[in-house]
């Protein structure tokens, strides 16, 4: 991929800014991105928009849907972080950016001040209050006297007044000072009685904070996309175009398998289970996870999810078919890997990381991350051999390999009658390594934290 990042940070107050260059931009002298080879981006910080990941780089769902169509374009990006929608409306409205993509809800009200860019997602606007509240207020008449709070100038404040204009009794403030993220921890820190938040925001924050109760849908499906200053009719048209083509589609794919997908396989009660066994458990095994990194290669969080998964972090852990220890390994994959005590809570772990950074050596170098972990992952569940009968399958049925969002389709396929009898090895339960992909990949969004 291009480089196509560059970042202007910029204060979201009220007054004329200056642009990264230091002089100011309108929207008459914003030009167009073919002129400059820039495309200047508004986006916030958040889960669901834009952040720095582990490996200090850039990432996010509009990050990686930005970034691809720039790069089709052949334009670099200039990125503006704000710190509220407000404040990327504001900026587009002044003219200083040519696109806004923060999470924007498709709104009348937005549609008559900018310019429509294509729509990529769709969301509900949710209750959001604390599990342990008493009761939870699951009706409109439960909400009088409930302390609810939203971002100011979000779209949770148009689906509020509709809900006071039909009760009366219901209530509820705006901030400028929190964001949607922030209010979600106030609530799960008790803090705060209730709060509105898109259903992508709260998947993905209730991993971390697990006493989120979804009270009710506020809104049915909305839209959400990208909005353009006014009179970027043409920008626009190129990014609805682009978004329609094959590689627009490939990049919403991207984005639904790398960020969304696994989400569901999520279990919430088991959560508590785990944040408690981080504290109690982790701290045990947690220098043989960073030692296994040192010497494989392999994250020691994903290790440790893994071990999670798989075990528990139980050094005595045992399967009906025999696979035991903290990373689950058969008598013959220990034998191969020299482990002599499988209940021996180092060997395991080295072992179940050499292994694993075996079956990941074994695929194809080109295949990038984390579509290449997340094979090796299956490869480590399901044995290598059905892994590369699915690969072969993938291309038979014009599916990409090297893909994790294609290859989660067709493992489950190593099951079908319609497909096993053909390959080499034969049948195999093709579900499990998907789930166990997309457990592990949970588990470690939550434990990952331990290791920083």
């Amino acid at each position: 991929m291009l480089n196509t990042t560059r970042l202007c940070a910029t204060l979201a107050l009220p007054v004329l800014l200056a642009s990264c260059s230091g002089e100011e931009t309108t929207a008459a002298a914003l030009a167009h991105p073919d002129e400059t080879g820039v495309l200047k981006v508004s986006t916030r910080n958040g889960s669901t928009t834009y952040y720095t990941d582990r490996f200090d780089q850039p990432a996010g769902p509009e990050y990686d849907l930005v970034s691809r169509f720039a790069e089709a374009q052949g334009w670099e990006v200039e990125w503006d972080i704000q710190f509220s929608t407000a404040a990327v409306l504001r900026q587009l409205a002044e003219g200083r950016s040519h696109l806004g993509a923060a999470g924007l809800t498709r709104l009348a009200s937005r549609d008559e001040r900018f310019t429509q860019g294509p729509v990529h997602h769709s969301v509900r606007e949710q209750l959001i209050c604390h599990r342990e509240m008493v009761p939870l207020p699951t009706t409109f008449d439960k909400l009088e006297g409930v302390e609810i709070q939203v971002v100011a100038d979000s779209s949770y404040v148009e689906t509020l007044d509709n809900v006071v204009a039909e009760h009366p009794a219901v209530s509820y403030a705006t901030t400028e000072e929190m964001g949607t993220e922030q209010l979600l921890a106030a609530v799960f820190e008790g803090e705060l009685d209730c709060t509105v938040a898109d259903s992508n925001i709260v998947a993905i924050n209730r991993r971390s904070m697990p006493e989120l109760a979804l009270v009710m849908d506020l809104s049915e499906e909305q839209q959400i996309g990208w909005y353009l200053a006014p009179g970027n009719d043409t920008l626009a048209a190129e990014a609805e175009q682009w978004m329609s083509t094959d590689a627009g589609a490939a990049a919403i794919s991207y984005v639904d398998t790398h960020y969304y997908a696994y989400i569901s396989e999520f279990d919430f009660v088991d959560l508590d289970t785990l944040v408690s066994r981080i504290e109690n458990r982790l701290p045990q095994y947690i220098d043989e996870f960073m030692r296994a990194e040192e010497q494989t290669g392999m994250p020691a969080d994903l290790l440790a999810a893994l071990a999670y998964q798989e075990s528990h972090w139980d050094p005595l852990a045992r399967s009906p078919t025999g696979v035991r220890g903290l990373m689950m390994l058969t008598q013959n994959t220990a034998r191969s890997l020299g482990v002599t005590n499988r209940l021996d809570p180092v060997q395991s772990i080295d072992g179940g990381a050499r292994y694993l950074a075996g079956r990941y050596e074994l695929l194809p170098e080109d295949i990038p991350d984390p579509d290449r972990i997340f094979l090796a992952l299956a490869a480590y569940n399901v044995g290598r051999g059905h892994v590369l009968d699915a690969r072969r399958l993938a291309r038979q049925l014009g599916k990409n390999p090297d893909s994790w969002s294609d290859m989660r389709e067709v493992l489950p396929l190593l099951a079908d009658k319609r497909y096993y009898p053909d390959l080499r090895h034969g049948y195999a339960r093709g579900y499990e390594p998907v789930h166990l992909v997309e457990r592990v990949r949970n588990y470690r969004d939550v434990i990952s934290m331990a290791f920083q």
